[in-house]
């Protein structure tokens, strides 16, 4: 065939088989993400509603009861993922959760509502980590972190329609003998158990299991996602190296074993607990998520303390999200483009910075809520752009797992931060919750500066040939039988995503 017609063919292949993955893989995902969003954001809307009031609540203790346990289950439910599939496991783990959502309606004290909490944060620590896995094991590199936020932008919709939800479901309160925030976990878990079954029809296991694809389809999207293909990016204008030439044999080709051939070891593990990476982009995403859930769980309380009451204060926290969502979508599409990911992260945060800046000397309400838009339209962007680091510069299978898993296992801690930085003393201004978060966003800055400057130096060792001895390392590791699993990133044509 000639090349022209070649490259025609494969370019009519690619919009096909991306449109069928696009409708039948993102939307059953974007159900299970709303689920998570809207638990997360549901105690943030209950709180306003009178649950610290019916619960007997005061202080801090509000901010006691959010720390979840999702960094202890991270790592193993990505790891369990590839055994059952994550057609089964994700809705398994989220159907788990809108069980226990429901029963959130019903507590009474402090203990049950911890109690809660806990086993909620178990049931869906496993979520996230493994969308952003298996997303890797279905599109390329550099078609991934647009395909999160067309899945995670439901989020962004979500926190704008999830206030005016809220402010229905209130108007329930009496009904049954209920409270209307009680009423909103009720119905709410409800929806969530109602999503995971739907998820679990439609989800495919993996690209070799799609019904929806042809024969040829299926295999022209293997070819993509296939290890070797997936992670070996090689510049075509530069040659391999003599050594790579004369040196590489048949052995070395890591195609050996696919993604699908692939068994757990721990050395896998260790490879990913090891990538400096994981730290840098883990440390960096911490700070984002102090900006995060601090922002999504007490935007509804600021807006309050801004002197909107009741269904006003519910409805001002809308508007914030709509540059957030434009943005978000249009970095996505830069980003997949140019195929970078730090250096969109690099510019957008300094909105975010300069907005926390205007909300600690804004003298006025106008002028603090002026600096929540900034804010979201700073932090926002940046995290799909975080999550598409590691899955781009981790391989194969298990080391990806881990790296992924891992990274928002040291990201979620945040979490615990964000929990205390706004108490109820501060209001209405918040000026120490956000300076502590102010703070975080600068660390996440230098950080992904860091991670950006480490991808380059890489880069370029690898194009001068300062690599090559991995081969050589790599075939000692197999030939020895101390590994199983691909070579990966480590092959010396492996090149970073910045």
């Amino acid at each position: 065939m000639p090349s022209q017609e070649i490259v025609d063919y494969e370019r009519k292949m690619t919009k096909r088989v991306l449109w069928k993955l696009d409708c039948h893989v993102l939307p059953p995902l974007a159900l299970l993400w709303l689920a998570n969003f809207i638990d997360r954001s549901n105690v943030g809307n209950a709180r306003i509603a009178g649950l610290e009031t019916d619960t007997h609540l005061h202080g801090n203790q509000f901010n006691t009861v959010l720390a979840g346990a999702y960094m202890l289950v991270e790592m193993p439910s990505n790891w369990i993922l590839k055994k059952l599939g994550a057609n089964r496991w994700l809705p398994i783990i989220v159907c788990a959760w809108g069980i226990v959502t429901t029963l959130t309606g019903l507590v009474h004290n402090l203990g049950g509502i911890l109690a809660i909490r806990i086993v909620l944060g178990a049931c869906e620590g496993g979520l996230l980590p493994g969308m952003i896995l298996y997303l890797s094991t279905i599109y390329k590199r550099h078609e991934l972190q647009l395909r999160c936020v067309h899945t995670f932008q439901v989020m962004y919709h979500s926190s704008m329609f999830h206030s005016l939800l809220a402010t229905a479901i209130l108007k329930m309160d009496g009904i049954g003998g209920l409270a209307g925030w009680r009423w909103i976990f009720i119905l709410e878990g409800i929806c969530t158990i109602l999503f995971c079954l739907v998820a679990a029809i439609y989800l495919p296991a993996d690209i070799a299991s799609a019904r929806f694809l042809t024969t040829e389809e299926r295999e022209f999207a293997a070819q993509g996602t296939d290890g070797e293909k997936n992670s070996v990016d090689i510049n075509e204008k530069e040659k391999p190296s003599e050594f790579h030439r004369e040196n590489a044999s048949e052995d070395l080709i890591s195609s050996r074993v696919t993604q699908e051939e692939e068994q757990f070891e721990w050395k896998e593990v260790m490879r990913g607990v090891l990538d400096v990476q994981t730290w840098l982009t883990g440390f960096a995403y911490f700070g984002l998520i102090v900006s995060l859930y601090s922002y999504s769980l007490f935007l509804p309380t600021i807006v309050a303390g801004l002197g909107y009451t009741g269904s006003a204060a519910q409805l001002h926290t809308v508007p914030p999200y709509v540059p957030a969502v434009v943005l978000t979508v249009f970095i996505a599409f830069l980003s997949d483009r140019f195929r970078w990911r730090g250096p969109f992260i690099l510019i957008c945060l300094p909105i975010a910075i300069v907005g926390y800046i205007v909300a600690i000397t804004a003298e006025t309400d106008t002028g603090r809520y002026a600096a929540v838009f900034l804010m979201a339209t700073g932090v926002y962007p940046s995290g799909p752009s975080i999550l598409s680091i590691l899955p781009n510069n981790s391989n194969g299978h298990y080391k990806r797992a881990t790296t992924t898993a891992l990274q928002l296992a040291i990201a979620n801690c945040g979490g615990f931060v964000a929990t205390f930085a706004y108490t109820p003393d501060q209001a209405p201004k918040y000026i120490r919750g956000h300076t502590i978060v102010l703070c975080f966003l600068i660390l996440a800055w230098i950080l992904i500066a860091a991670n950006v400057c480490y991808c380059l130096s890489e880069n370029k060792a690898r194009a001068d040939g300062r690599r090559q001895h991995n081969l050589i390392q790599y075939q000692e590791l197999w030939n020895s039988g101390r590994t199983s699993a691909p070579i990966g990133d480590r092959h010396p044509d492996f090149r970073f995503t910045l």
